[in-house]
């Protein structure tokens, strides 16, 4: 009887301590999803599409990003990189790894684990972890320049308060095709943010800020800071340089 009254104890301590830890978890995200959660909106895809493109791109002086070699920036002080632009590799860091990734074919990259070649049986598990985080990291410094790709569908969308903004949809390429982003300009025609509609998130619509801008020596203009609900991302000391 003792032994099942013990029992019975420690059951309604982890009870309790799972409660504890969950329930206010389970409460914040209730609050976030019904404070921000958005259906994705329709738009009109076309010229006058395409015209608020180019104008996006023109704010951001598209010509210097064009003609930019080489880029290098730290996202969330995590992934490091060295992005030869012109020769289409990069060089991506974490931990004890260090990738040098061919983004053209990544078959011929190498993988480098405490400064040493690696070329045992786990090297394309690193080569596409690294690919994967370029996908992302970079599409948080080049977003803006990536309306025009193949695979990229551009609507006209007007919001609540009767202003133009472009939504994106990524029908192909990168890691996470079919992924939506609405980006909102200020009155120049630059970004000052984009809401996103995206797989790995389960909040639709959330909003995060492009307002943090650099010019690099190449002329190139570059985030260094997003701002998402209570969360920074950190791009460290971004460079820009032409070669």
């Amino acid at each position: 009887m003792a032994k099942t009254s013990k029992t019975k104890r420690i059951l309604k301590i982890i009870g309790g301590v799972i409660i504890f830890f969950t329930l206010p978890t389970l409460l914040l995200y209730g609050f976030m999803y019904l404070k921000y959660d958005e259906a994705l909106p329709t738009g009109t895809q076309g010229e006058k599409a395409d015209q608020l493109a180019t104008q996006m791109l023109k704010a951001l002086n598209e010509d210097a990003y064009l003609n930019t070699d080489y880029i290098e920036w730290t996202f969330k002080g995590q992934h490091h990189y060295k992005w030869y632009k012109a020769e289409k590799t990069c060089e991506v860091y974490w931990d004890d790894f260090t990738v040098i990734l061919d983004l053209e074919n990544h078959d011929n990259s190498k993988v480098f684990v405490a400064k040493q070649e690696y070329d045992g049986i786990e090297k394309h598990d690193y080569i596409h972890k690294a690919e994967s985080y370029f996908n992302n990291d970079s599409f948080w410094l080049v977003a803006p320049y990536k309306v025009f790709d193949t695979g990229v569908e551009r609507r006209l969308v007007k919001t609540e308060a009767n202003k133009d903004a472009l939504l994106i949809t990524y029908t192909s390429g990168g890691t996470t095709p079919g992924d939506s982003y609405l980006w909102h300009m200020d009155a120049n025609g630059k970004p000052k943010s984009f809401q996103m509609w995206v797989g790995i998130l389960h909040i639709d619509g959330l909003e995060a800020t492009w307002n943090n801008w650099t010019t690099t020596d190449s002329g190139a203009q570059l985030p260094t800071f997003h701002k998402l609900l209570f969360l920074g991302l950190e791009m460290g000391d971004v460079k820009g340089l032409k070669l």
